[in-house]
């Protein structure tokens, strides 16, 4: 299928609406309780259950109006179906908390491997987004790989020490602000490494300088 354009907007809302969605969820049924087949299951089981089905729909919305879908968004889609299951299954809520370790943790095996070959597979995946020389992008996979290793044990020490009321909220949203944070600042920073439009900085070829020259006009 035809890559096609989809309205920014909405694309934004469909990627970050399920998260939201959970969120919302959650705080509204906290501190109920719901029995499904004889088995009692508390408000953040319900909550975690029903975004795997909102996640997975929303997935499916941006494939149906883009055309396009990530390795990223399918790779998240398998976790949160796995570890949404499990949680399930189990009735234990730690299984869904740890998928975002999981998914952080992977990001960062996955860079940390392209960098031990001497490579970015970042700039395989961002490159035609952000011109930047491979000494950039070197760096910036270095420091994002470092970065998704201090979110995955970020998370692993605040699920296991603190509320599930404080997890949810940054999951939801501390996490992701830090990410977005933390790119705008390394991209500031690499600024240096960033490409330009060629045509703009590009000399003149020696013939049209020659006439300059000769003629005293362009």
């Amino acid at each position: 299928m035809a890559e096609k354009q989809i309205n920014p907007v909405l694309k934004q809302v469909l990627e970050l609406g399920p998260t939201v969605a959970f969120f919302a969820l959650y705080m509204w049924i906290k501190d109920k309780s719901y029995t499904v087949g004889g088995t009692e299951y508390s408000g953040f089981i319900v909550a975690a259950v029903i975004f795997v089905p909102i996640l997975l729909a929303s997935i499916a919305l941006l494939w149906v109006l883009s055309g396009k879908i990530s390795r990223m968004q399918v790779f998240t889609a398998l976790v949160v179906i796995f570890f949404g299951g499990l949680t399930a299954w189990f009735n234990d809520a730690s299984f869904f908390k740890m998928k975002t370790t999981i998914v952080y943790g992977f990001f960062a095996l996955l860079l940390g491997i392209g960098l031990m070959r001497g490579e970015s597979w970042l700039q395989y995946v961002l490159g035609e987004m952000l011109p930047m020389q491979h000494a950039g992008w070197m760096i910036l996979t270095r420091r994002l790989t470092g970065m998704f290793a201090a979110l995955a044990v970020a998370n692993e020490v605040i699920w296991r020490t603190q509320s599930d009321a404080l997890w949810v909220t940054l999951e939801t949203f501390a996490f992701p602000a830090a990410l977005f944070g933390f790119l705008i600042l390394q991209i500031t920073a690499l600024s240096p490494h960033i490409i330009e439009d060629e045509a703009a900085g590009k000399p003149d070829a020696p013939g049209k300088t020659a006439g300059r020259d000769r003629d005293g006009q362009a």
